[in-house]
């Protein structure tokens, strides 16, 4: 069994050793490779890929993302051990040097993001504090669809995923606080847009 990633830095190269075979590299090995029982780094993994510019901007992607978010974080909740994903979110794929690309944009800020963080104010990370996030990036998730057709407002969720992602494989409570603080942002980004209208 593959150690728990611990930082950011980890999670980029547990994706970069996977098997050269893989070409285009399905979601499946992806996943395999992080840890299905690893909710922190698919979270993080969801976030970084909305943030990312070469795959991130490709209409539909942050709706398929915002079903990740749900289905991982609706069995957070419910206490699975074990991550489930349907087959067609398993079998989508990205070509190998794509995901090369993004892997290499990401490095060096994965470096400095990793010494940013760690564990403090941990219960936030535990028990209660875990289900907050969950209900979080379950919104989250159900506001993405609608995140597509604002400018730039996906990349606010984005960071969120990714902060919450990074706050539960590093422990860090501070930063699922900012975390939480984003999603409030994203949410009343969607309610002023709908107002607006």
């Amino acid at each position: 069994m593959s150690s728990e990633i611990r930082s950011l830095k980890q999670l980029l190269d547990r994706i970069r050793d996977i098997d050269a075979d893989h070409d285009p590299v399905p979601m499946r090995a992806i996943l395999e490779s992080i840890g299905r029982r690893s909710f922190g780094p698919i979270m993080l993994l969801t976030g970084l890929i909305i943030l990312a510019p070469l795959v991130g901007d490709i209409p539909g992607v942050p709706t398929l993302m915002g079903i990740i978010i749900l289905l991982t974080a609706s069995q957070l909740l419910i206490g699975r051990d074990l991550i489930w994903m349907p087959g067609f979110i398993l079998n989508r794929s990205v070509t190998r040097e794509r995901l090369n690309r993004v892997l290499d944009r990401l490095e060096k800020p994965a470096r400095f993001v990793d010494k940013l963080f760690h564990a403090r104010l941990e219960k936030i990370t535990r028990r209660e504090g875990v289900f907050v996030i969950g209900i979080a990036c379950v919104i989250i998730a159900l506001i993405l669809p609608l995140l597509e057709f604002i400018p730039f407002s996906a990349n606010l969720a984005g960071i969120a995923l990714t902060m919450f992602g990074l706050a539960l494989i590093a422990r860090d409570g501070y930063l699922a606080l900012f975390a939480l603080a984003s999603t409030a942002g994203a949410i009343w980004i969607v309610i002023a847009t709908i107002l607006g209208n």
